[in-house]
């Protein structure tokens, strides 16, 4: 048995609320922390090889239209550029995260004339170059390898994973969250049809990179960020209305083919954790500490309905006290109990987290996180 047969069949039981022989571990990880690990491990480094991670999500290009970033201006770090969403994005070197200042629907008879490039466009997974998702975040990459390319190297050592959006996480970079969430209540019929529209292509998107991967995937991340700190960005019957269809048409589709599926959704969206259980989805990702979500406690309520993934505090680990990150780690180990959590933080590993602190996360969590577990 290879690492990744090994690895998909601890994800799996994970999953599927089972124990195998250990709590299988991801991770997401922001740029200045791969940066400090290159500097003292080498400009080789790859974290996913370097700390044994179970699985890794891989995304192709998902941008409506296939093209290079429009550069508007730059003065050193500081530039402007316009994305294959339409999106005009400002990106400051003394600052984490890009800023969006203008989107390419202003207008919401606009909605109706967006035109998206074909889904199933055979550039998205064999071709590189510029793409929104893969490029533009704490950090700005430019001309990201093709999707194929990326996907090979991790096939023969973990449980690699494709990604896809659900729709409100994809039309906001098209309309704007603030147009967004007007939109959905002052036109309803044109925002309707709109959300309809892009689920119609997502499905296509997720359909073709199922294809694509001709059946190397073992899962698939569905990335929807509908909610903020202290509950959803818009009421949870609103939600069904309009999006949880198209979420479990994604579902079934991955389902279909054999996937794991876990949702990737911030801040607290426990108003509608009944609603995915019910929809079959594997487990949801990455239970952000800082909005009051407790993975001990949710386990104890969704034990055998839905899993989990994530919820490490990472607020604990930018601190590095060695005390307080054994805390964490086997407090939250408590969710693993018969299977039903992965080991992850509860968004990704931060610029401000020392490699140290984080293996040392690891080295808890390898030592306490065997089967059966002794906590």
């Amino acid at each position: 048995m290879n690492p990744a047969q090994q690895k998909i069949i601890r994800m799996r039981a994970a999953l599927a609320h089972r124990e195998a022989d250990r709590v299988p571990i991801g991770e997401a990880f922001w740029t200045g922390f791969l940066q400090c690990c290159q500097d003292k491990w080498g400009s080789e480094f790859d974290p996913n090889f370097h700390f044994d991670l179970d699985y890794v999500v891989v995304l192709p290009n998902m941008d409506p239209h296939i093209q290079p970033f429009e550069i508007l201006s730059q003065d050193g770090y500081n530039i402007r550029l316009k994305t294959g969403f339409g999106a005009t994005i400002r990106r400051t070197g003394s600052f984490p995260m890009p800023h969006f200042e203008g989107f390419s629907v202003s207008r919401p008879e606009q909605m109706a004339d967006f035109e998206f490039q074909s889904a199933t466009d055979a550039r998205r997974f064999h071709q590189a170059g510029d793409d929104q998702l893969n490029g533009v975040g704490d950090a700005l990459s430019r001309n990201t390898p093709a999707w194929e390319d990326r996907l090979q190297p991790y096939l023969s050592d973990f449980a690699v994973f494709g990604g896809t959006c659900e729709p409100y996480e994809y039309l906001w970079r098209i309309i704007g969250s603030e147009n967004a969430l007007v939109w959905m209540a002052s036109e309803r019929e044109r925002f309707e049809a709109f959300v309809n529209r892009v689920g119609e292509w997502l499905l296509d998107f997720t359909r073709a990179e199922i294809e694509a991967g001709r059946g190397r995937l073992s899962g698939m991340m569905i990335y929807g960020d509908v909610a903020y700190r202290r509950g959803m960005l818009f009421s949870p019957r609103r939600w069904r209305e309009l999006f949880k269809p198209h979420v479990k048409a994604l579902i079934d589709l991955c389902h279909a083919h054999d996937l794991m599926v876990i949702y990737h959704g911030c801040g607290n969206a426990r108003a509608i954790y009944d609603d995915l259980a019910e929809l079959g989805l594997d487990a949801y990702n990455p239970l952000e500490a800082k909005a009051d979500l407790d993975v001990v406690q949710l386990k104890k309520e969704y034990a055998g309905r839905l899993a989990f993934v994530g919820n490490i505090d990472v607020r604990v680990l930018e601190r590095g006290n060695p005390d307080e990150i054994r805390h964490e780690v086997l407090y939250k180990l408590q969710a693993a109990q018969g299977g039903g959590w992965v080991f992850q933080s509860d968004h990704s590993i931060t610029s401000d987290v020392a490699p140290e602190s984080y293996a040392l996360a690891l080295q808890i969590v390898r030592e306490h996180g065997c089967y059966p577990l002794a906590l």
